[in-house]
C-alpha cells in the first residue's frame, strides 16, 4: 500500500508539472525574473520557519550517527538561507536562456529559417541532503521555463517540504502555473523509480548524491539522465611548483569543506620534490585533523618527521572521502600523474600545481591540461572552484561529468533545447 501510494503521489505531481510546463513555456521573461525576486523574498520571510524544520532534520540525523560531513551538507541556518535566496536573485539578472535565436538564413527554396532556444519542459531532480538543491533547482527551472519534480532524501525531509512550500506559493501567487514546483514527499524508493518511469512526463532526470543513487538512475531510468558525477579529485604538485603555493593550494581543497565533490580526495607529489614538500603538507593536513593514506614513499617521509599515516590501498585511490581523509601518491613526473588521474578519476576537477615560467613547468602544465579527461581542469588554482556561481554561471542545477549536451557546472543554457521555425509563403516540396 506504501508502495502504491508513493506511485500514486509520484503520478499526480509529475501530470501537474506537465500541465504546468506548457503554461510556463508561454511566460515571458520578465513574468519569470518577477516570480524569482517574489521567491527569494519568501525565503526570507520564512527563514525561521524553515531554520526550525531543519533543526529536527539535523536532530534525526546526528542521532542515527551520520557523518559530520554530512551533517554539514544538511544543515541550515539563517546565513545559508541567505544564500539560497540571494541565488535566486543572481538568477534574475542572468540574461533569459529561452528565446535565443542560434540559426538565422533562407534555404534555397526562400524558407526563412530559424533555430529558437526552448524549455526542456518537466525536469525531475533526484537528490539527497543537501535542502538548498530544493531552492536552486526550482530557481533555475523556472527561469529556464521548466517545471521541475522534485524527490530528495529522508534526511532532509522536513527541510525541503518546507523550502519547496514556501517557493511554490511564491511563485503561483506571482502568475506562475499550479504545480510549477512540484516536491515528491514520499523518500522511498518507489517514488524515485516511478519517476524514473515516467518517459512522455518527464523530459529529463537529473540525479544529485552518491554514487550509488547516481548509477541507480542511470541503469533503471527510461527517462533521458543527465549525469552528475562523484568527485574523486586530485591536486598534482609537480617538480617545478612553488612548495607555499602548492601547499595552500592542497588545504584549500582538501580542508575548505570536506563534503563537496570538488574537495580534493588524493595528493599526487612529484618524487623529485616529496622530501622538500611533503612534510610541510602533511604537517597541515594533520593539524586541521584530515587522515592521511599514505604509500610507501609519502609514508616514509612522513614518518621521518613524525608525522602520522596509515597505509593506502588500491580501493584508497578510487575512494572518494567525503570526509577529513585524504590519499597520498608519490609519482615520477607528469606522465604518471595522468595516468593515475585517468585511471582513478571520476571526470569531475583536477588540479596541477607548477611553474609556468620555466619550460618543464609550462611543458607539464599543457600535459595535463590536455590529456587528463575532466569536466575541470585547472593549473595552479584550487578544485573548490568548481561551482556555478564561481563559473559566473549563478547557482548550478548540478555537475555534470558526462560528456553529451552538458559538462561540468551547469544551469540555465543546460536546460533547455531548440527548435526550428520556418516561415514560408507558400512552398511545397516535389
Amino acid at each position: 500500500m506504501v508502495i502504491e501510494d508513493a506511485r500514486a503521489e509520484v503520478g499526480r505531481i509529475a501530470e501537474a508539472a506537465k500541465r504546468a510546463s506548457g503554461a510556463l513555456a508561454q511566460t515571458s521573461s520578465e513574468e519569470r525574473n518577477a516570480a524569482l525576486a517574489a521567491m527569494a523574498a519568501a525565503l526570507r520571510a520564512h527563514a525561521p520557519a524553515i531554520v526550525e524544520e531543519n533543526a529536527l532534520d539535523v536532530e534525526a540525523a546526528r542521532a542515527a550517527g551520520t557523518k559530520e560531513s554530512l551533517i554539514d551538507r544538511l544543515m541550515l541556518d539563517d546565513a545559508r538561507v541567505e544564500v539560497m535566496a540571494s541565488a535566486l536573485e543572481d538568477l534574475v539578472a542572468l540574461p533569459d536562456p529561452l528565446g535565443t535565436v542560434q540559426d538565422e538564413r533562407t534555404l534555397y527554396n526562400g524558407i526563412e529559417l530559424t533555430r529558437v532556444s526552448v524549455p526542456l519542459g518537466v525536469v525531475a531532480v533526484v537528490y539527497e541532503a543537501r535542502p538548498n538543491v530544493t531552492a536552486d533547482a526550482a530557481g533555475i527551472c523556472l527561469k529556464s521555463g521548466n517545471a521541475a519534480v522534485l524527490r530528495g532524501g529522508s534526511m532532509a525531509a522536513r527541510s525541503n517540504a518546507a523550502v519547496a512550500s514556501v517557493l511554490h506559493d511564491a511563485a503561483v501567487a506571482s502568475g506562475m502555473p499550479e504545480g510549477c514546483i512540484g516536491l515528491v514527499a514520499s523518500t522511498d524508493r518507489a517514488a524515485a523509480d516511478e519517476l524514473m518511469q515516467l518517459h512522455g512526463v518527464i523530459d529529463v532526470l537529473i540525479p544529485r548524491g552518491g554514487a550509488g543513487l547516481i548509477r541507480h538512475c542511470v541503469e533503471c531510468s527510461k527517462v533521458p539522465v543527465i549525469e552528475t558525477g562523484t568527485g574523486n579529485c586530485h591536486v598534482y604538485v609537480h617538480a617545478t611548483a612553488d612548495l607555499e603555493r602548492a601547499r595552500a593550494i592542497v588545504v584549500n581543497a582538501k580542508c575548505r569543506r570536506y563534503g563537496v565533490c570538488n574537495a580534493a580526495e588524493t595528493l599526487l607529489v612529484d618524487e623529485a620534490v616529496a622530501e622538500a614538500f611533503l612534510p610541510l603538507a602533511l604537517a597541515d593536513l594533520r593539524e586541521r585533523g584530515v587522515v592521511l593514506h599514505a604509500d610507501e614513499r609519502a609514508a616514509d617521509v612522513a614518518a621521518a618527521h613524525g608525522i602520522e599515516t596509515v597505509p593506502a590501498t588500491e580501493e584508497d585511490w578510487a575512494t572518494e572521502y567525503l570526509a577529513p581523509e585524504i590519499a597520498v601518491k608519490c609519482v615520477k613526473g607528469v606522465d604518471e600523474a595522468v595516468d593515475h588521474v585517468n585511471r582513478f578519476g571520476t571526470k569531475h576537477s583536477e588540479a596541477i600545481v607548477a611553474d609556468p615560467d620555466v619550460p618543464a613547468g609550462s611543458a607539464a602544465i599543457e600535459a595535463f591540461i590536455a590529456r587528463v579527461d575532466a569536466a575541470a581542469v585547472y593549473a595552479n588554482a584550487s578544485t573548490a572552484f568548481t561551482d556555478g556561481g564561481q563559473f559566473g554561471l549563478g547557482a548550478e542545477i548540478g555537475i555534470s561529468t558526462q560528456k553529451l549536451h552538458a559538462r561540468g557546472p551547469f544551469a540555465l543554457e543546460a536546460l533547455t533545447s531548440y527548435k526550428y521555425v520556418l516561415r514560408g509563403d507558400g512552398q511545397v516540396r516535389a
